[in-house]
C-alpha cells in the first residue's frame, strides 16, 4: 500500500524470544531516521543506492531497549521537502481518512500506517509541520516535541535548527508510551495528571469556519477555562520559517540536484532554495527572537495555547497534481517549529463532515507533558 519502503522484524535481543516479541507495542520509523543495516534513502531515488546505516539513531535504540518491536521503515515526502506526501518513486502512502485526498507530508507513511491501524505508533520528523500536518490529514494523533528535547543522532538532515523527532499514535496513552521510550527526561507523572484546573489560551487565526467551529466545540466540550489570545507576526513567522528550512534543506541535500534523480517537485524546491540569500535569514533570525518572545509571553498568562492544526481540509490527489498550492497547509504549524514550542495535533470531530479537523495544542518549551496531559484531557472528555 506505498505505507513502507522497508517491512522487518526488529525487537532487541534479550530472553522471551518470539512470546516476548509478540506481545510487545509495534512501531514504525520514517526513513530519514538510521536504523542499522538498512538505508537511509529519504524515499529519495537519488539516494536508493545508500549504504545500509552503521548504527542504529538513538531514538531507536532507546526504542528497543524499552521493548518496542519495529516493523520497518515508513515512506515518505522525498527528503522530507514536501508537505502533500506524493512520491512517484516509491509511491503515496494512503489517506486512511479519505483515499482521494493527500496523506500530507513529509511523515506520510508514518500517519498513514498509523490511521491505517498497522502498528500502534510510528516515528516521524518535524521540520516545518512534518508531523502534525500528516497526522491532521490521516486523523492521529501526532506531537512535535520541544526542539532538541528529543536526540536527533542518526537522524537526516544532520544539522537543522527546526527539526524535531516525534510520535504518531491514536490516542494518547501510546504517545506518552513513544515518548517515554525515547526521552529520557520525560515525566510520566506530570503527563498523566489532572489538568482540568488548566487555563487554555484560544488564539485567534484565519481558518475555515467549520475547522474553527469544531477546536471550539471540542474545548467548550470540556468545561477547560479559555481566554482568547492574540499572538502577533504569525505570517512573519511563516514565512522566516520557510526561509530557514529553505536554506538548512539546501545545506543538507542541494548537491543531489545534480544527480538527475530528484522527483520534480523536490528539485524544484530545492533550486529555489539555493537563492536563500544571508539577509533573508538574517532578516528570519530577527524574527525568530521576537516571534518567540511573543509566544513565551502569551504563555505566561495560560498554560497551553489551542488552535486549528491546519486552516483547511487536505486536498484531493488530483488537485494537487495539477499544481494546486499547498503551502498555506502549514500555515498554523511551521510558526512553531521557528519558536522551538511544543506542539500536538489530535483528532476532532467536524460537524457535517466524516473527515476529522486536528486541534493544535502548543505549550511552554520544555514542558510537552503539559501538552500531552492537556490533550489527554480533552480526548478523554470528548470520548465521555
Amino acid at each position: 500500500m506505498n505505507v513502507y519502503l522497508q517491512e522487518f522484524d526488529l525487537s532487541a535481543d534479550g530472553a522471551g524470544g518470539a512470546t516476548s516479541r509478540a506481545n510487545a507495542p509495534t512501531i514504525a520509523i520514517k526513513d530519514s531516521i538510521d536504523i542499522a543495516g538498512y538505508p537511509t534513502t529519504g524515499a529519495s531515488r537519488s539516494l536508493a543506492d545508500a549504504p545500509g546505516a552503521s548504527d542504529h539513531a538513538h531514538v531507536v535504540r532507546r526504542l528497543l531497549d524499552a521493548g518496542w518491536h519495529i516493523t520497518g521503515k515508513t515512506n515518505m515526502h522525498e527528503l522530507a521537502f514536501g508537505m502533500t506526501g506524493i512520491n512517484d518513486f516509491c509511491g503515496t502512502p494512503p489517506n486512511p481518512q479519505d483515499e482521494s485526498r493527500i496523506p500530507g507530508g513529509s511523515s506520510s507513511g508514518s500517519a498513514s500506517a498509523v490511521g491505517l491501524k498497522l502498528v500502534d505508533a510510528a516515528l516521524g520528523t518535524d521540520t516545518g509541520g512534518s508531523i502534525r500536518g500528516p497526522a491532521a490529514c490521516c486523523g492521529v494523533v501526532g506531537l512535535k516535541p520541544t526542539f532538541a528535547r528529543v536526540s536527533r543522532e542518526g537522524v537526516a538532515p544532520r544539522e537543522t535548527t527546526l527539526d524535531c523527532v516525534g510520535p504518531f499514535a491514536r490516542d494518547m496513552k501510546t504517545i506518552v508510551d513513544v515518548m517515554l521510550a525515547i526521552d529520557p527526561s520525560f515525566d510520566a507523572n506530570r503527563a498523566r495528571r489532572d489538568v482540568s484546573n488548566a487555563r487554555v489560551g484560544m488564539l485567534e487565526v484565519e481558518a475555515d469556519g467549520e475547522i474553527v467551529d469544531a477546536v471550539a466545540s471540542a474545548i467548550s466540550r470540556t468545561g477547560l477555562s479559555t481566554r482568547d489570545v492574540r499572538v502577533d507576526s504569525m505570517k512573519d513567522a511563516f514565512t522566516a520559517g520557510l526561509a530557514v528550512i529553505n536554506a538548512e534543506t539546501w545545506r543538507a541535500f542541494g548537491h543531489l540536484v545534480e544527480s538527475g534523480k530528484l522527483g520534480a517537485d523536490v528539485d524544484t524546491r530545492l533550486r529555489a532554495a539555493s537563492k536563500t540569500t544571508p539577509a533573508d535569514l538574517e532578516a528570519a533570525e530577527r524574527v525568530r527572537r521576537e516571534f518567540t518572545a511573543k509566544v513565551d509571553a502569551a504563555l505566561n498568562e495560560v498554560d497551553v495555547l489551542v488552535l486549528p492544526t491546519m486552516p483547511s481540509f487536505p486536498i484531493t490527489l488530483d488537485a494537487a497534481r495539477a499544481g494546486a498550492s499547498v503551502i498555506a497547509m502549514s500555515s498554523l504549524i511551521r510558526p512553531f517549529n521557528l519558536s522551538g514550542h511544543p506542539a500536538l495535533t489530535l483528532p476532532v470531530a467536524v460537524e457535517g463532515s466524516a473527515l476529522k479537523a486536528g486541534l493544535q495544542i502548543v505549550g511552554r518549551k520544555g514542558d510537552d507533558e503539559t501538552v500531552c496531559a492537556v490533550a489527554a484531557q480533552i480526548e478523554a472528555m470528548l470520548a465521555g
